[in-house]
């Protein structure tokens, strides 16, 4: 039975490839770091490692070593991330494990201000970080590089996640409803991200444990919406105005970072990683999320057609 450790298990993508994972078998642990995250991952099914990042780093340290597989896919400060990531990785040199890094896109977003862009990058092609990015990127480089220090280590990369209880564009599009009273975008709403369901991350991360080469960097995407077409979906679903507002009117609804993650493009391709680790993705339209009862409820404020 093949094991795994996620430090960020009680997160949305951490905790789904961790359900998807105890589905298939594995014998699936969690970091706790508290115990409201301890309790949520035993209600989850998935055994808690009590530790903490930053005061009992040998407790993560040593669960790591005791694991076929860690996924590093916490949430925290970047500076943080990239002292703990190399700790991680030092303490795992010439253990032949598995460490993978879940990254995502954002790293080479583009400040469009809601326009389209054309570019769209592959796993291999150079970018210019996002700014609020570039200690990501090169924590991404850290991970790659730990590959020649007898660590089976890869970087994920996937584009925005979505999938049951998720919090992408899609629910920001209904929150904007229930602030505003229409379904809004930025600017001419052209800006583009891709999107890829939880589930077929989750099995991106088995073949990357898999069949993945050591060093590498793995995207997997399954398609892009423009803003405006989330938009269009959601004022079709609620009955509500469609509305344009501007990068200020955004932040008054979104808060800065969330006005800047619905204002940028952030497109990426797969080719390779599609034919190394033969993946495809089996869930393809986000907008079929649209009119589920959660998304609706974060318009309530307003009225909505039955």
């Amino acid at each position: 039975m093949p094991t795994a450790f996620i430090i960020g298990a009680t997160g949305f993508v951490g905790g789904g490839i961790a359900r998807h994972l105890i589905s298939c078998g594995w014998q699936v642990r969690g970091l706790a770091r508290s115990p409201t995250a301890l309790k949520q991952l035993q209600d989850a099914g998935i055994d808690p490692i009590v530790g903490n990042l930053e005061h009992e780093f040998d407790a993560v340290l040593s669960a790591s070593r005791a694991h076929d597989v860690t996924l590093y896919a916490a949430q925290i400060d970047p500076a943080a991330e990239q002292m703990t990531v190399a700790r991680l990785l030092s303490g795992l040199a010439d253990s032949r494990r598995n460490f993978i890094f879940l990254s995502g896109s954002g790293v080479l977003c583009q400040r469009t201000k809601g326009a389209w862009s054309a570019d769209s990058f592959s796993e291999a092609e150079a970018f210019q970080p996002e700014p609020l990015a570039e200690q990501r990127a090169a924590t991404e480089r850290l991970v790659q590089a730990a590959s020649k220090r007898g660590l089976r280590a890869m970087v994920i990369r996937p584009p925005q996640i979505w999938g049951p209880g998720d919090h992408g564009h899609v629910s920001m599009v209904y929150r904007s409803v229930s602030a505003t009273g229409a379904a809004c975008y930025v600017g001419n709403g052209l800006a583009t991200y891709g999107h890829v369901h939880i589930e077929d991350v989750a099995t991106l991360f088995v073949r990357a444990t898999e069949v993945g080469e050591p060093g590498a960097l793995y995207h997997g995407v399954a398609g892009e919406v423009p803003n405006r077409w989330i938009a269009e979906a959601v004022a079709r679903d609620l009955g509500v105005p469609l509305r344009s507002i501007s990068m200020e009117e955004a932040a008054a609804v979104w808060g800065d970072f969330g006005a800047l993650i619905m204002s940028v493009s952030s497109r990426i391709r797969d080719a390779s990683t599609r034919a190394a680790l033969r993946w495809s993705p089996r869930y393809a339209d986000m907008l079929s999320e649209i009119g589920e009862p959660r998304l609706r409820a974060l318009a309530a404020n307003v009225t909505t057609k039955e």
